[in-house]
């Protein structure tokens, strides 16, 4: 028998204690709670490390889900940020860092021929669709079943497969993610299955007509990478154009991550309107709406709003700036990438040495592990599989050291610095190896 692994986690555990009395559920965000003994509270983070309050260290493939691309930290971005703090913060007026910052965004990404700033990627998506409406006319959309397009009613509605029977001629219900978000509004959207052509054009067939727009994250960025083929976005395109349609690629956790243009530029697909967030400057809170300038334009008095007083904050403009210069011009992606295929490989050598089998979906900068032969296209294919293994490992993993998402929706991230320190690499490998062995054995102690 593997010995179990153990952390201490008193002082988390105290802290969560307190936080639950004036915080709902201990925390400031209901995905950071996991379980009243397990949440826990970070003291501080560098490169592809994070270190909690009881003084445990942890290689991070969370990343915040994503947006320390870089690493935590990031000496780089850090003297960029307060360089930014100098400029005085917030004015509620425009600065020179815009215009900068928006002309390297449209020099890596083709499509963003005009940019617009927000401060988060639910922000800059509720943005989008408002601006497709308002230049189309039109009021309902379609999502891609297993896509998140942020915290917004419009964008909360989902597939329900836990109650749906796999093979049946009929769709899933569509439901809300939540209470709280009106019923009226679900008459506006429509959900097709990922990757299946017919239904795509038949959905195009009854409702093209009424579309404002049809969102996408060709990668999905909240149920385990998660990808669109080629010809399916390229069919999106197409019937876009044929029925009027605005195309939005969503690139919040993609965008200059998989790609320096984003897999918008892997795909060779140019959206009417693209969306950034979680790598745009490291970890400071900034987002993007970009897009076609007739479209774009659209945003003016009398047309479509857009605001805020935190847009275009200083600090983040200017971590923005330099994050975005180090993406464009230095290897960072090409490190980072490396890292997550030389993670995917040595994590396939421990799994093929007990026979487990396995596959991978997604990018190497943000893929998804699956213990099956073929990984799902689409997300009832994943919701009907079984992911018992990975929430197992998961489990074990945070206990071993290495965060990951504890269940298998969120891919694992990868940023530069885990790719220059190779300790990241083989602390992960030995507590996967760990990690999986005693996930085999607790099956065996449940037969």
């Amino acid at each position: 028998m593997t010995t179990l692994p153990h952390r201490n986690l008193e002082k988390s555990n105290a802290q969560f204690q307190k936080a639950a009395k004036r915080l709902p559920l201990g925390v400031a965000s209901t995905f950071r709670y996991w379980g009243d003994d397990r949440t826990i509270y970070v003291h501080h983070g560098k490169g592809g490390r994070t270190w909690d309050i009881d003084g445990n260290g942890y290689v991070d493939y969370r990343l915040g889900y994503g947006p320390a691309i870089l690493g935590y930290a990031d000496d780089r971005v850090d003297e960029a940020a307060r360089r930014g703090m100098e400029v005085g913060g917030v004015f509620a007026l425009s600065t020179e860092r815009e215009l900068i910052v928006a002309d390297r965004i449209a020099k890596m990404v083709p499509a963003a021929e005009l940019v617009r700033f927000s401060n988060s990627g639910t922000e800059a998506v509720m943005a989008a669709l408002r601006l497709a409406r308002a230049y189309t006319g039109r009021e309902s959309y379609l999502l891609v079943e297993g896509g998140y397009h942020g915290l917004f009613d419009a964008a909360m509605w989902m597939a329900n497969v836990e109650d749906w029977q796999a093979g049946s001629n009929a769709d899933p219900e569509v439901v809300s993610y939540g209470k709280g978000i009106p019923m009226t509004l679900k008459q506006l959207a429509h959900l097709v299955p990922m990757n299946d052509m017919q239904r795509l054009e038949d959905t195009f067939k009854r409702h093209g007509s009424t579309l404002a727009a049809m969102l996408i994250e060709p990668i999905q960025g909240n149920c385990c990478g998660i990808t669109a083929r080629k010809d399916y976005v390229e069919l999106a395109r197409k019937l876009c154009d044929q029925y009027g349609v605005l195309l939005i690629i969503d690139e919040v956790k993609t965008g200059f991550r998989v790609g320096k243009g984003g897999v918008q530029g892997l795909l060779g697909v140019r959206p009417d309107i693209t969306t950034f967030a979680k790598a745009v400057a490291n970890g400071y809170p900034i987002a993007v709406v970009a897009g076609r300038e007739d479209v774009m334009r659209t945003f003016r008095y009398g047309g479509a709003s857009h605001g805020g007083t935190y847009t275009a904050h200083s600090v983040s403009l200017a971590a923005a700036e330099e994050c975005l210069r180090i993406l464009d011009e230095t290897p960072a992606l090409d490190t980072l990438a490396n890292y997550g295929e030389r993670l995917m490989q040595g994590i396939s050598g421990i799994l093929n040495a007990r026979g487990i089998v396995h596959s991978y979906t997604g990018h190497p900068s943000m893929f998804g592990l699956f213990f099956a032969e073929t990984p799902p296209d689409n997300y009832r294919a994943w919701k009907t599989s079984d992911y018992s293994f990975y929430d197992q490992m998961a489990y074990y993993l945070h206990d071993l050291g290495v965060i990951v998402e504890p269940d298998s929706r969120e891919p694992w991230f990868m940023c530069e610095a885990h790719g220059l320190d190779d300790t990241c690499l083989t602390d992960t490998l030995r507590a996967v190896e760990t990690a999986v062995d005693l996930t085999l054995e607790h099956q065996e102690a449940a037969e």
